[in-house]
C-alpha cells in the first residue's frame, strides 16, 4: 500500500491533491494499491470521492493529535509514505520513519524533508539552494502533469482567446485582480474558478459582458484546447498549460512562485508578470510572439515525470 498524505484547502491551495492523484493513478497503472490520507476539506473530499479514491480524514492540522500516522500504517500496511504537504514537520516524519517504511516528499522545505528517502523538487530553480533528503530528483524532467495533456496538444499561433484561471482555491482573489486589470484594457476573457474559490461576490461586482465565468469544469486541461492563452498562477497550471502548447502569462501567488515564473519565462513559453501584490499590468496588452511560445512549451515539457518519479519509488 501506497500512502498519500496530502494537504489541500482555500489556504494551502490544491494543486497538491491534483499532482498527487496524478501520480497515484500512475501507480496504480503499475498495479500498486494507492490511499489517502487528509484533511477535512469538502470541496477536497468531493473530488477524491468523484474518481473513486480511497481516503481518509486524518488530523493532519492538528498539533495535539499524535500518533495516528503509526497507526495507519500498521493497520493499512502501507510501504511507502508520500508528503505532499509543501512543509512538513519533524515530528511528522519521524513517526512516518519509526515503522520501518520509506518516507517520500514533495518540494518540502520544512525542517522534516531532512528524514526524506526520496525528495523531488520539480518546482526548485535556484541552483545554489541546498534541498534536504537523502536523495534529491530537482528539476522539470520530474514534473507530475496530468497525463490527459496528451489527447490536446496542439500549436497556437494567434492570442485570440484568452483563459484566466489562478487554481483551485485562488487564495488571495488574484482572478479579481487579473480582471480589474483587463477591463481598465477593454479586453475580453473566459474565466475558470476553482472548486475552492471564495471570492464570489467580489467576481460578480466587476466581471461585465466582456467575461464568461465557469465554475469547476470536469477536465481543465480539456479547457485549455479551447484557448490562445492563458494567465495562471505560479505553480503546477502553467506547466500543463505550456505541455499542451498554451502559452501563458504568469502571476505568482506565492513567494515561492516567483523564481518559477521567472523559470518558465526563461523557458520560453511563459511571460512572467511579478507577484501578485504589484502586478506589471503592461505585459497582459504587449504584442506576443505566441506561436514561438506555444512551440517553446511544446518542446519543453514532457509527460514522463510521473513514470520517472514511480521507478524511483520503487527503487526504495
Amino acid at each position: 500500500m501506497f500512502a498519500f498524505c496530502v494537504e489541500s484547502s482555500h489556504f494551502r491551495g490544491m494543486g497538491h491533491l491534483y499532482r498527487a492523484l496524478n501520480l497515484a493513478e500512475t501507480l496504480r497503472r503499475s498495479g500498486m494499491l494507492c490511499k489517502f490520507y487528509v484533511n477535512s476539506h469538502s470541496p477536497s473530499l468531493e473530488i477524491l470521492q468523484s474518481k473513486n479514491v480511497d481516503y481518509e480524514v486524518v488530523p493532519l492540522l492538528d498539533p495535539a493529535a499524535i500518533e495516528w500516522e503509526k497507526t495507519v500504517i500498521r493497520r493499512d500496511q502501507v510501504e511507502v509514505w508520500i508528503n505532499d504537504r509543501l512543509d512538513t514537520d519533524v515530528d511528522h516524519c519521524k513517526r512516518v520513519k519509526s515503522c520501518g517504511i520509506p518516507l517520500v516528499t514533495f518540494d518540502d522545505r520544512g525542517l522534516g524533508a531532512t528524514m526524506a528517502d526520496l525528495h523531488i523538487a520539480a518546482l526548485a530553480f535556484d541552483n545554489e539552494e541546498v534541498l534536504a533528503g537523502h536523495q534529491v530528483l530537482r528539476g522539470v524532467d520530474y514534473l507530475v502533469l496530468n497525463p490527459e495533456i496528451r489527447t490536446y496538444r496542439r500549436l497556437r499561433n494567434t492570442s485570440d482567446n484568452i483563459l484566466i484561471t489562478m487554481g483551485g482555491a485562488d487564495t488571495y482573489g488574484v482572478t479579481i485582480k487579473v480582471i480589474r486589470a483587463l477591463v481598465a484594457l477593454g479586453m475580453k476573457a473566459d474565466v475558470i474558478i476553482g472548486p475552492c474559490f471564495e471570492h464570489g461576490e467580489e467576481l460578480n461586482a466587476i466581471a461585465n459582458d466582456n467575461f464568461t465565468i465557469k465554475q469547476a469544469v470536469p477536465s481543465l486541461i480539456a479547457e485549455f484546447e479551447k484557448y490562445d492563452l492563458a494567465i495562471t498562477g505560479g505553480g503546477i497550471t502553467p506547466f500543463e498549460a505550456n505541455a499542451s502548447g498554451l502559452p501563458c502569462i504568469v502571476v505568482a501567488n506565492e513567494l515561492f512562485e516567483i523564481p518559477v515564473g521567472k523559470a518558465l519565462e526563461n523557458y520560453g513559453g511563459a511571460i512572467f508578470a511579478g507577484y501578485h501584490e504589484h502586478i506589471d499590468t503592461n505585459v497582459f496588452s504587449q504584442e506576443l510572439s505566441v506561436g514561438d511560445m506555444s512551440h517553446a512549451g511544446l518542446s519543453k515539457f514532457n509527460l514522463d515525470g510521473a513514470r520517472r518519479i514511480v521507478e524511483s519509488i520503487k527503487e526504495l
